[in-house]
């Protein structure tokens, strides 16, 4: 990227300042002439401001710190709040944000003189599309959550949020851009492996209006997102609002999504395991997994105890039975130890 080239961005995206400040600078707000933040990583404050139309003192985009003395302009913002070391993909975030075409990509060397490239879908990938997200707190993925009764949020940093998420239908159709959650998924040592992504509607109101409004990459069989440390006990289940919703009751029980009845039935078990809880969802793929899962654990000598809904999964209990309702079912299915030990009164 010439020198040329990253003046012509900061000056486009200079012409859409607020805009630009609105979509990555969102924990701030306007004040007259200036758009005041707290820092450049998006923390809420006034420290920082950003001039957001060209006046005496300079051009539209730029930005000063009060607190630091720090200063740069809109592409500096885009790379701190997307968490970016390359500068590439500083300038592609920002030609897309700005909806410009992106120039042909060039080949990248390593020492050794081969080419390399970050392929699609691989867990390279993913780990770079969950470091370029922000914290759910206050976005469109903490709206979608509480949209399906899940408000308590305490122990999901494996959550998170990015404003402007490729997704393409197939690979004939053009490339459409939503909101997402996304969620790391690890494996028993805690390294990510993949990502899965829910593309929201832009309100947050639901998923996005798209064929596959989830899907996952990376490599994910034996993995899975998780929510607390196992221990000696587990909770395993299929989809992220599957585990979360028995959580708003078991917050300190640790939980996993496996995203798939395939995957729940392949995930792999901790040194230290030795009760796993099956969050089945009631269908012929989730009684599938239910039973896979439970003769493994007992063949290595896990107890496996099966917890069924009410309804068809356990988010639809609690958005429509309501969270008492969704206690009650649990604490008839638990070992009384472990609902003194991880259920909320």
């Amino acid at each position: 990227m010439f020198r040329h080239d990253a003046s012509d961005l900061a000056h486009r995206l200079g012409r859409q300042a607020e805009a630009v400040c609105r979509a990555y600078l969102s924990s701030g707000r306007r004040s007259g002439n200036y758009w005041l933040v707290g820092d450049v990583q998006n923390t809420p404050g006034r420290s920082l401001y950003v001039r957001l139309r060209d006046t005496a003192r300079g051009p539209a985009g730029k930005w000063t710190d009060a607190a630091t003395g720090e200063h740069g302009d809109l592409l500096d913002v885009i790379r701190e709040t997307l968490g970016l070391v390359d500068f590439k993909d500083v300038t592609e975030e920002a030609r897309r944000f700005l909806s410009l075409p992106h120039p042909e990509p060039e080949k990248t060397r390593t020492p050794t003189g081969r080419t390399s490239s970050i392929a699609i879908g691989s867990p390279e990938a993913s780990r770079r599309l969950f470091a370029m997200s922000q914290p759910i707190g206050g976005t469109l993925a903490q709206i979608y959550l509480n949209g399906r009764a899940i408000t308590s949020l305490s122990g999901t940093a494996a959550l998170r949020f990015h404003p402007r998420s490729y997704y393409r239908p197939d690979e004939h159709s053009p490339t459409e851009i939503w909101p997402a959650m996304v969620a790391s998924v690890t494996d028993l040592a805690g390294r990510q492996t993949g990502a899965h992504r829910t593309w929201l509607a832009l309100d947050g109101s639901g998923k996005a209006p798209v064929e596959t409004p989830r899907r996952a990459m990376g490599d994910l069989l034996g993995h899975s997102v998780r929510f607390g440390v196992a221990g000696e006990v587990l909770a395993a289940g299929e989809g992220i609002e599957t585990v979360l919703s028995p959580r708003q009751v078991l917050p300190h029980m640790p939980m996993l999504a496996a995203l798939s009845a395939a995957h729940l039935a392949a995930i792999l078990f901790p040194a230290t395991l030795r009760r796993l809880y099956v969050l089945r969802d009631r269908d012929p793929a989730g009684d599938g997994a239910r039973d896979s899962l439970i003769a493994r654990a007992a063949s290595v000598g896990i107890e496996a105890i099966p917890v069924s809904p009410v309804g068809d999964d356990f988010n639809e209990d609690l958005r429509w039975r309501g969270v008492d309702a969704l206690r009650a079912a649990l604490k008839d299915q638990l070992r009384p130890e472990d609902v003194s030990r991880f259920m909320e009164a």
